[in-house]
């Protein structure tokens, strides 16, 4: 046995020194060393033999295919040496041509807006607040002055994970949450910029989509302190003077509430498609907070009052930059988010 075994390696010695490519080398080794391979099989007869005999063979074996891996590993070292040498030798490179232009990206239109909302209202004394997007809905709902089974629920239609829990509809639940910690400190001035769900998809609408709440409480805070503030706010972001009127709306949160609306940013309050004609655009919901919601976040209605508002960071941007479709936001085409 033990001599078959030297015929078998001088003759798969022969083979792997042959060999020019690596499908050959892989043959070789199947044929040799596989678990059919010729010394596999050759090896497996061992128990018939005598113990002395049995011991010397198994150790000339395993001698024999270790040293065949080895040089097969040392062939497979050379071969792979050799054609990227080959690759080279035929690849002209010319290092006086330009390289290859990897393009640079830049900031998501709305992560600008959105940090340039942050700027300006950190520019005028607030701070920044997160919160959690899974909420409970007391903070939700209840605490904003909102009941189960009000009709002011109607207009958010949720996504529920459990009867108490939902993805928040609005960024307006950091409003009680930052007043359980404050209470009954002031002033409060906090913005809270984050992402919102609503079961709406279409042109204008999202099943995400981003908001800024903004809530500040102190002594004698009036609604002229809320108007200056958005006033500033919209002259900044839109980087020229506007016109503002606020119009009578409802949120179970704040009483009194209305709606903002600017002198359209494309004809100047003149009239054009982009304000329907009507020279105004609305931007944003605000007011002064309910009585109801500041005894709910701990602070007392009769010595302090404050205001809130809310605005959507898309529907900003579109106005900013002249987007008719919402979805563009979220369809990550190349030639789109290239423009910013």
């Amino acid at each position: 046995m033990i001599e078959r075994l030297k015929e078998i390696r001088a003759a798969a010695e022969e083979k792997i020194m042959n060999a020019s490519d690596l499908d050959s080398l892989r043959e070789v080794k199947v044929k040799t060393l596989g678990r059919k391979g010729e010394i596999t099989v050759l090896l497996r007869g061992l128990k018939d033999l005598a113990a002395d005999e049995r011991a010397e063979t198994g150790k000339v074996g395993n001698e024999i295919k270790q040293a065949l891996e080895q040089l097969i590993e040392e062939k497979i070292a050379e071969i792979k040496q050799r054609e990227m040498e080959t690759k080279l030798a035929r690849e002209k490179i010319d290092i006086s041509l330009p390289g290859t232009l990897i393009q640079s990206g830049s900031l998501h239109p709305l992560s600008r807006v959105a940090n340039e909302i942050k700027d300006i209202f950190i520019g005028m004394g607030f701070s920044i607040a997160e919160g959690p997007e899974i909420e409970y809905d007391y903070y939700n709902f209840e605490a904003l002055n909102i009941p189960k089974d009000h009709p002011a629920r109607d207009m958010q239609d949720s996504f529920y994970i459990s009867d108490d829990i939902l993805l928040r509809t609005h960024t307006s639940p950091m409003q009680v949450r930052v007043m359980e910690k404050t209470a009954p400190q002031t002033p409060v001035k906090i913005i809270v910029p984050g992402k919102v769900y609503r079961r709406d998809d279409d042109a204008t609408h999202s099943p995400m989509f981003h908001q800024v709440e903004g809530l500040v409480i102190d002594e004698s805070i009036t609604f002229g302190h809320l108007k200056g503030t958005l006033l500033a706010f919209a002259e900044r972001i839109f980087e020229q003077e506007l016109q503002v009127r606020y119009r009578p709306s409802f949120f179970p949160f704040t009483e009194p509430s209305a709606e903002m609306d600017i002198s359209c940013v494309n004809c100047k309050g003149k009239g054009c498609r982009v304000c329907s004609y009507s020279g105004w655009l609305e931007i944003l919901g605000a007011g002064m907070v309910n009585p109801k919601v500041l005894e709910n976040g701990g602070y007392d209605p009769e010595k302090v009052t404050g205001f809130a508002f809310g605005l959507g960071i898309e529907r900003i941007a579109m106005l900013k930059y002249g987007i008719n479709d919402l979805r563009l936001f979220y369809d990550n085409d190349k030639r789109f988010l290239a423009q910013f």
